[in-house]
């Protein structure tokens, strides 16, 4: 311990700072102390100012003759030999390290140790091995091996065995036999037994089974006798055995199998190929194709097409360029798919030159002759029918020319011999019939090599049609001795030679054998007026053409291909149409040819019309019409002479402009609607020759025009034969037209006539005049092509609440109505319009009467009755033709017919009563209710129609007119007799007249429309505050709540349906009334509430929740299942001790916790909990009253503590119920007062011992359970509360 020094105050340091410089030595630590200073030394020194270095070896700890060594705080000992420690205190054991070898014993002693060594070795340490082999133990040469205490012979390199190799080897001991075969002793020889697969006197030589190459498909070839491979190849035993040597096993390649691997296993047969792509199988393994087009947006490469190419993400291609991606080697890259005119890695170089001038590009190239091999191919455009697109070869070889002539190409392979003149020398051409001068872009191959040459139009083969776009042909063989010279190829022209046109266009991807020629670089001769690009502007961009003409570019002009009938340089000029049948006169027109036709004809025609018929043209000789075209019901109809004739399919007759054309040739004749063939048919050989008349409009004269529908009314515009034009007006110079020979009544134009002026439009309509046509505006309410229908029931003429229907002629007003009794009974007669056969009788009833006439009428001896009888629908019928159309007798016995349903339930029925054969003289008659045809009756007899009601024949609905209580009660629709009806409206009642034929109403009074019944409902017959629903001459009551009956005069038990879902039902007047169950609320107890609603805890006693009730937690000095009780006041002499307070536990979860008190513990039950002894209660919130029976005796004081009670009793009682009374015979007062005093100190002793129990336990339940503060119950008086009231105090006796 440092040791705390005072210094005197006479040498206290001034008052700068006393411990400044330090007075302390030896690093001691100087302190400031009231007027002086302190030093606290270090471990070793001491003194005033720790100037005195304390002598550790003083008090001589070191032992066994040790020397000390004196040290700063410390001490250290030199020991003697054999001693060791911090003081020398241990003997060291020298034999600890074994230090004798060789399994020597060592004995120590101090300061060393002896070995006494085993046998066979000597030395201190027994490190030192004697060798037996000096004396030279083995013979014939063996080697001597000095073993521990022993040696041995090595034989190995003698021809002797035995422990000192003295005995002779047999001949088989040095294992002569290879490949572990079996050596055989023979009288000093040996002989060697070779396993299979080997052979050799020593079976040193390995049969090669491999040597014939057995293994197919690539497959390794492996020797069983190789011992090497044995353990690494799985084909193979893991050990090599030579008795299993012979033979040879095939390790097979990928994608084989068998024993030779002559199988080959279909490798894509598991489909490794993703994304479309296609497997190829290979031996040993497959190959996956890819598809180029792409798969959802993306391409896929790799080796199964399972990896997304992405080296098109970012391209750099130009102009146009194409980007396809690749993946090679696991890198992701791209090319550039060039669009024509560019070339590049990027499409970055033009290839595209111009001539607009007569120019050439010369090029030079090798010789050509038969042998020799060339290939050209240009891409152009031009305009320009006749040019030189190359020339290769001159100077006496064969030259080979691509030119254009007539807008076809020529490829021209032509013997160059200087002698002859250009026409004889031999020559081959090869023409393709494509045109290719129309200002697009084309490209052609030419190929000379291999004794043929070959021309070719790419690109274009689906425009060639039936004709070829490749043409080849075999090089004729030249003369011989002809002297070859270096050629050149010309490209666009040739040096200046006036004879051959220059090319004026543009090219592009010229390619010379197969070397791409590229517009940069060229020397000034080698290029003639050659421009790079193609600068020449289309001349058709600004669409110059009219009419919806196609527009050609020519290169420095442009030319309209004009439809018909339209002409001029922008197609801007129409050709006059020619008008027939103006103001409805005859008009025709007459032509005559002058050339001969021959047995080709095209006839070609614009038409409008809106007539159905009329002759269009004609040719004709001398003697007749031979072909003759004409409209027939609106469509173009043709016949040549007699042959059968052909009908358009569509109509041509809507006034608008239609094209017509006529074609014959080669014996069939075709007819043709809008360019579109309507129809062909087969003809023999005609001629049209010159002289011949072709006759417009209409026959001269009018001769049998009338046959082909009468001249034509309407417009022929730009008629053509063949390729002539037959003009009606004007003498165009440029026009091919056959002259006109006469015309009557056509003008010029195509105007319309006036179709208004006999005003065809009725009732009001306005005309409209339109192109040799009219349309109506008709008024409201009307419509027809000339207003002539009239919409009746869109004019309202009908009274509210009845239907108006449109029929064929007029309308009728439709309603129902209602019959009460005889005054409402309706007659009605026919009036005379009637014409059509009564075949029928139609109606719907509602009623409730049993017995009833519906309809009743009669014309004797013909009746018709129908009525209600017995609720059942009933029809009687006698007609004036009875059965077999004889007239009906009077008297005769009527047809009857009867529904199998009643109809008086106050519905409504329809009731369908018609002839079976209307068209019969007399049929059977069936009665179909309510459309159910499966349970219509039909009538045994036949009767005739019911004509006679047409004019003269009272017809009553409702009743019979003369007998009295058969009336109908009820309602009625409008009654339909074979289609016309019954109306209940007058014509008074109607805003418009009626012409339609009709049954008049002939009764005095009018009919009640509508259905309605007697007033049932007034006054209310139903009680107790019921609603009465009218039901037509019947009602129902809907009655209020807890009464029934048919007039709600009947209380019923509101309770009897349980309309308490939880709770119980009690009666309540014509009410009930529901009391819930705990937890549950609302006028039915179907709500569902916390049963700590309205709990009646009281004193502020805390609710607790429970599984079906609550129970209530009591404050301090409250008890009682509803705090309600006070807990009794505690005597004066108990004394009261504090107890730690319960603990309690949080269980639940999450979405809902409760507590647990009193030390109870959770459980599966909801909100419940397992209590300990002595307490009680779903929550284990009430603590069992143990004093409730008053088990003290003799007045003694019960005190209630857990699980237990104690009795604190009166000074002359004891006992644990104070049950001994201590005043009894026997015992003395000095006895009772030990008994007494015994008594108190045993009972102190129990309460103290309950106490400490109580305690060990409270304790003990406090370190256990689920309790967690954060999930603690929230205070207030209708839930739980977290500080609940302390435990009952103990008490100890005074």
């Amino acid at each position: 311990m440092p040791q705390v020094c005072s210094a005197s105050p006479d040498s206290l340091p001034s008052a700068v700072g006393r411990c400044s410089p330090n007075p302390c030595r030896n690093r001691a630590l100087c302190r400031g102390r009231g007027d002086g200073y302190s030093c606290f030394c270090v471990p070793g020194f001491q003194g005033a100012h720790c100037q005195v270095d304390v002598n550790e070896c003083v008090s001589q700890p070191c032992r066994n003759g040790a020397t000390c060594v004196d040290r700063v705080g410390r001490f250290s000992c030199l020991c003697s030999a054999g001693f060791t420690g911090v003081t020398c205190e241990v003997q060291i054991d020298e034999c600890q390290s074994q230090p004798c070898l060789h399994g020597g014993s060592c004995h120590g002693y101090t300061g060393g140790f002896a070995c006494t060594c085993t046998s066979g070795f000597q030395g201190h340490r027994c490190e030192i091995n004697i060798d037996e082999c000096l004396e030279q133990p083995c013979r014939n040469g063996a080697e001597c091996i000095d073993g521990a205490n022993d040696y041995r012979c090595d034989c190995s390199h003698t021809a002797f065995t035995g422990s000192h190799c003295e005995i002779p080897l047999p001949a088989c001991h040095s294992e002569p036999c290879y490949n572990s075969a079996i050596c055989q002793d023979n009288q000093g020889n040996y002989t060697c037994e070779c396993w299979p697969g080997f052979a050799g006197r020593q079976c040193e030589v390995d049969i090669d089974e491999c040597g014939s190459s057995p293994c197919m498909h690539g497959g390794l070839c492996m020797e069983r006798s190789r011992r090497a491979v044995h353990g690494r190849e799985p084909l193979l035993p893991g050990r090599f055995d030579q008795r299993h040597a012979a033979g040879y096993i095939c390790s097979c390649p990928p994608g084989t199998t068998g024993s030779i691997c002559q199988e080959a296993i279909n490798q894509c047969a598991s489909g490794p190929c993703r994304n479309g792509g296609r497997c190829e199988n290979h031996v040993g393994g497959y190959a996956c194709h890819c598809p180029a087009q792409s798969l959802n947006g993306f391409l896929y490469g790799g080796v199964n097409c399972d990896e997304r190419l992405v080296g098109c993400e970012g391209h750099q291609c130009q102009n146009g360029g194409s980007c396809s991606p690749v993946l090679l080697n696991g890198t992701h890259g791209y090319l550039c798919s060039c669009l024509p005119g560019h070339s590049g890695p990027l499409c970055m170089t033009s290839t595209v030159f111009s001539f607009e001038r007569r120019g050439y590009l010369r090029l030079q190239g090798p010789l050509v002759d038969a042998g020799a091999s060339c290939n050209i191919t240009v891409s152009f455009k031009t305009v320009h029918p006749r040019a030189l697109l190359f020339q290769r070869g001159g100077g006496g070889g064969l030259l080979l020319s691509l030119e254009l002539d007539e807008g076809l190409l020529h490829l021209t392979l032509r013997m160059e011999a200087p002698a002859a003149p250009e026409g004889e020398r031999p020559s081959q051409v090869l023409l393709l019939p494509r045109g290719v001068v129309d200002g697009e872009w084309h490209s052609v191959e030419a190929v000379l090599g291999n004794g043929e040459f070959s021309l070719k139009l790419l690109h274009d083969a689906g425009s060639c049609g039936s004709r070829t776009c490749n043409k080849s042909a075999g090089v004729e063989a030249p003369p011989t001795g002809l002297a070859l010279s270096p050629q050149s190829t010309f490209i666009g022209g040739t040096l200046p030679d006036a004879s051959r046109p220059a090319f004026i266009g543009c090219m592009r991807d010229v390619f010379v054998d197969r070397q791409l020629v590229v517009p940069q670089g060229w020397p000034s001769d080698s290029a003639v007026n050659v421009l790079p690009g193609c600068s020449h502007g289309d001349r058709c961009l600004d669409a110059p053409c009219q009419r919806g003409a196609r527009c050609v570019n020519l290169w420095q002009s442009y030319q309209c291909l004009c439809p018909r009938p339209y002409e001029g340089r922008d197609c801007e000029d129409e050709h006059v149409p020619a008008r027939f049948g103006s103001e409805d006169s005859r008009s025709y027109a007459a032509f005559t040819i002058t050339d001969h036709l021959g047995d080709r004809l095209s006839v070609s025609l614009f038409l409008r019309t809106r007539t159905h018929s009329g002759l269009l043209l004609a040719l004709a000789n001398s003697s007749s019409q031979y072909l003759r075209v004409w409209l027939e019901e609106g469509k173009v109809t043709v016949q040549l002479a007699g042959f059968r004739s052909l009908k358009a399919g569509g109509a041509v007759d809507d006034g608008e402009v239609h094209f017509v054309s006529v074609e014959v040739e080669e014996g069939r004749m075709q007819l043709f609607l809008a360019a579109r063939e309507q129809g062909h048919v087969g003809v023999q050989d005609f001629s049209v020759q010159a002289g011949h008349t072709v006759l417009v409009g209409g026959l001269l004269g009018g001769r049998m025009t009338s046959v082909y529908g009468g001249y034509f009314k309407g417009c022929i515009q730009d008629l053509r034969i063949n390729d002539r034009r037959l003009q009606f007006f004007g003498s165009d110079a440029s026009a091919r037209s056959y002259p006109l020979e006469l015309m009557e009544n056509v003008t010029a134009g195509c105007s319309g006539g006036n179709a208004c002026r006999s005003n065809p439009c009725l009732n009001g309509g306005t005309c409209s005049s339109m192109w040799d046509d009219f349309a109506c505006t008709c008024p409201p309410k009307t419509a027809g092509r000339r207003c002539e229908e009239v919409k009746w029931c869109e004019l309202s003429p009908c009274p509210a609440d009845t239907e108006c229907r449109t029929l064929e002629q007029g309308y009728e007003c439709y309603s129902n109505a209602t019959f009460l009794n005889r005054s409402t009974v309706l007659s009605f007669q026919g009036n005379g319009r009637t014409s059509r056969n009564l075949t029928s009788l139609s109606l719907k009833l509602r009623t409730r009467s049993r017995d009833a006439a519906v309809l009743h009428a009669e014309k004797a001896p013909a009746f018709v009755t129908l009525s209600v009888r017995d609720g059942f629908l009933s029809v009687e019928l006698q007609s004036a033709a009875g059965d077999g159309g004889q007239e009906a007798a009077a008297g005769s016995a009527p047809s009857s017919l009867s529904s199998r349903t009643r109809v008086n339930d106050n519905e409504w029925h329809s009731v369908d009563l018609f002839m079976a054969a209307p068209w019969e003289h007399a049929s059977e008659w069936t009665l179909v209710l309510d459309g159910d045809v499966e349970a219509a009756s039909t009538s045994r007899d036949k009767e005739g129609n019911l004509d006679f009601l047409r004019q003269g024949a009272d017809i009553f609905l409702g009743g019979l007119p003369h007998a009295s209580g058969w009336f109908l009660t009820g309602c009625l629709s409008t009654v339909e007799l074979g289609g016309v009806a019954l109306p209940y409206l007058s014509s008074s009642d109607v805003s418009l007249p009626r012409i339609q034929e009709q049954f008049a109403q002939t009764s005095s009074h009018p009919p009640l429309l509508g259905c309605s019944g007697a007033p049932v409902c007034e006054p209310n017959p139903c009680r107790n505050g019921g609603r009465c629903r009218d039901l037509f001459n019947a009602y129902n009551c809907s009655c209020a709540e807890g009464w029934a009956g048919s007039r709600c005069d009947f209380f019923t038990d509101t309770c009897a349906s349980g309309p308490c879902v939880h709770g119980s039902c009690s009666v309540h007047g014509p009410a009930y009334q529901c009391a819930c169950e705990l937890g549950f609320a609302g006028v039915d107890c179907d709500e569902e509430v916390g049963v700590c609603a309205d709990h009646l805890c009281a004193h502020g006693g805390t609710c607790l929740q429970g599984p079906d009730r609550y129970a209530c937690l009591c404050p301090e000095n409250y008890t009682g299942a509803l705090c309600n009780e006070r807990i009794e006041e505690i005597p004066w002499y108990i004394v009261v001790r504090k107890v730690p307070k319960l603990p309690v536990s949080v269980c639940g979860d999450a979405a809902r916790n409760y507590t647990c008190f009193n030390g109870g513990n959770c459980t599966d039950r909801p909100l419940s909990c397992d209590c300990p002894p002595g307490f009680l209660g779903h929550r284990c919130e009430q603590e069992v009253d143990e004093c409730e029976s008053n088990p003290c005796l003799n007045g003694g004081y019960c005190r209630n503590l857990v699980d237990k009670f104690a009795c604190v009793c009166d000074m002359s009682y004891a006992g644990d119920v104070c049950q001994t009374d201590l005043t009894s015979e026997g015992l003395n007062s000095d006895l009772l007062l030990s008994v007494s005093l015994v008594s108190v100190v045993l009972l102190l002793v129990l309460i103290v011992t309950s106490v400490g129990l109580v305690g060990v336990a409270l304790s003990r339940r406090a370190t256990h359970g689920a309790y967690n503060p954060s999930r603690q119950e929230k205070e207030g008086s209708r839930v739980e509360m977290w500080s609940i009231t302390q435990p009952p105090p103990v008490e100890r006796l005074i």
